[in-house]
């Protein structure tokens, strides 16, 4: 076997074979929601919501308290975007947008108060003894705020999702979980096509207009 291989996945010899085939489901899903994402698809939350209640499982299972947040305001955010899409203004559905100044403002209220959030639910449980927590929380302000954007369909959003992927990456390697590290890794990528495919629309938008 060799030594990168070993790295990667000798961690899942100690898992469950029901909690690594929940895992890579949840990741598909997670591919799949974030690829609805970028066609600015309405599937993006139902799938989305499939893998986010999977990863609160596991991550409750593998006292992974951050992240497990994270999914839970996921799930949350999810049903809240869900709506969002669907409602219709003057017979349109709600289109693409920059955050307006209320918005950048609330943007910063939720990642400060997600920090100090997190900082007291870790502070709790005495989970700083490690380098990944300070980590933990600060990936999960930017992904609260990101998914709030997505719900409320900014393009601002795609910014935050590719600072925050960059950094799980190798974050979610140092946990031992490569399947997510890998899913974060491509996330990097489909959310950098999806700033772009969402700036091609609103610029459309704009020039009909």
């Amino acid at each position: 076997m060799s030594p990168l291989f070993e790295f990667l996945f000798e961690q899942y010899s100690s898992y469950a074979n029901v909690d690594i085939t929940l895992e890579i489901i949840a990741v598909i899903f997670g591919f799949l929601s974030v690829w609805f994402a970028k066609q600015n698809n309405i599937w993006v939350f139902p799938t989305g919501l499939i893998s986010t209640a999977i990863f609160v499982y596991l991550l409750y299972k593998w006292v992974l308290l951050g992240d497990m947040m994270i999914n839970v305001y996921y799930f949350a955010m999810s049903v809240y975007g869900w709506y969002i899409w669907t409602r219709r203004t003057n017979d349109a559905f709600t289109p693409i947008s920059y955050t307006t100044v209320i918005e950048k403002k609330t943007s910063i209220i939720i990642f400060v108060a997600t920090l100090i959030f997190v900082y007291g639910i870790y502070d709790l449980a005495g989970k700083w003894n490690t380098w990944s927590a300070y980590v933990d929380t600060l990936t999960t302000a930017v992904f609260f705020v990101g998914m709030w954007l997505m719900a409320r369909k900014k393009i601002e959003n795609w910014i935050l999702w590719i600072v925050g992927d960059v950094i799980s990456v190798p974050l979610y390697l140092y946990k031992g979980l490569a399947f997510t590290s890998l899913q974060y890794l491509i996330f990097t990528l489909i959310a950098i096509y999806g700033y772009l495919a969402w700036k091609k629309t609103l610029n459309n938008t704009r020039a009909a207009v």
